[in-house]
């Protein structure tokens, strides 16, 4: 059941990898200090997972190239099997044949894709991560940036500002993405909402980050169910994307809403707000805040 389920996954999460660069936290602790009069100082410290560097996207580009013909079962009018004739077999042949070359135009279009969107760095260069590194080290707020391998960097960021703009996080010069872990929004009316698309596998705004926790899930539901054989994968199986961390907000404004299961928590001269974030939650945390006009 788990390696069908894999098999057919996939070429699924290739097509994430490649029409989108998918940034995921790892294990992780972040958390926002907003001050009243819109001073505000975020951090992120832990793992950053991007897919389109990862041995999913590897495994997936490999899937088609070494996939070999096998002749599907012909039926008749009434649908049902017979034996094939030696048309039917070469029919079968030549769509698989052409599906495979149409296949191929479309990993070229978007291998091109993928390299506009992350800055001109090639994925399937064996020095991208490296160079991914060198974007985040140079950019303001990136206290350090190490590349563990199979997609995964270890980052710590920490960055003190007015909130007298909008504020996203995770942001890289030249990359067009979306695929924001934490907005905050500054309202007319003096409040800020917080939102953390990124610490929710399922509650994002992004329609791929969704599908990709479905498939995740998936898998991992489908692995322990098979049987005790989990544990022993196989050489060269890569390791599925694993959200586990703690997202807190500490303020001294007017907490007006949020989805916190325990509500605001007193502090030191202020109110904290609390979510632990796992592959199995279901709602992206939240907050709106009235600040001092």
């Amino acid at each position: 059941m788990f390696k069908r389920f894999w098999r057919a996954a996939v070429p699924a999460l290739a097509c994430l990898a490649l029409t989108g660069c998918f940034l995921q936290p790892g294990k992780f602790d972040s958390a926002l200090d907003l001050r009243k009069d819109g001073t505000f100082t975020f951090t992120y410290k832990g793992q950053i997972y991007m897919l389109a560097l990862s041995k999913l996207a590897e495994e997936a580009s490999k899937a088609d190239a070494n996939s070999a013909f096998v002749k599907q079962p012909c039926q008749d009018e009434n649908f049902k099997d017979h034996p094939c004739t030696a048309a039917e077999v070469a029919e079968q042949k030549r769509k698989w044949e052409e599906d495979k070359q149409q296949k191929l135009q479309q990993d070229q279009q978007n291998r091109q894709a993928m390299r506009a969107m992350m800055g001109g760095i090639d994925p399937n260069d064996p020095n991208a991560a490296r160079q991914l590194a060198e974007h985040m080290r140079r950019q303001a707020g990136w206290r350090s940036v190490s590349y563990l391998g199979d997609g995964l960097f270890q980052v710590d960021f920490a960055v003190t500002s007015k909130l007298s703009h909008d504020f996203a996080f995770p942001t890289l010069e030249q990359f067009p993405m979306n695929d924001f872990f934490v907005v905050i929004t500054r309202r007319q009316d003096g409040s800020a909402r917080i939102e953390a698309p990124g610490y929710s596998p399922q509650g994002g705004g992004n329609p791929m980050a969704a599908l990709m926790a479905g498939m995740t899930g998936g898998l991992a539901t489908a692995g322990s169910a098979d049987s005790a054989k989990t544990e022993a994968k196989g050489p060269g199986t890569p390791a599925l994307p694993e959200i586990d961390g703690t997202f807190r907000i500490v303020t001294d404004g007017q907490i007006l809403a949020n989805n916190t299961d325990e509500g605001p928590q007193a502090g030191a001269g202020a109110q904290v707000l609390e979510w632990r974030v796992t592959n199995r939650s279901t709602a992206a945390p939240m907050a709106l805040v009235k600040l001092t006009p």
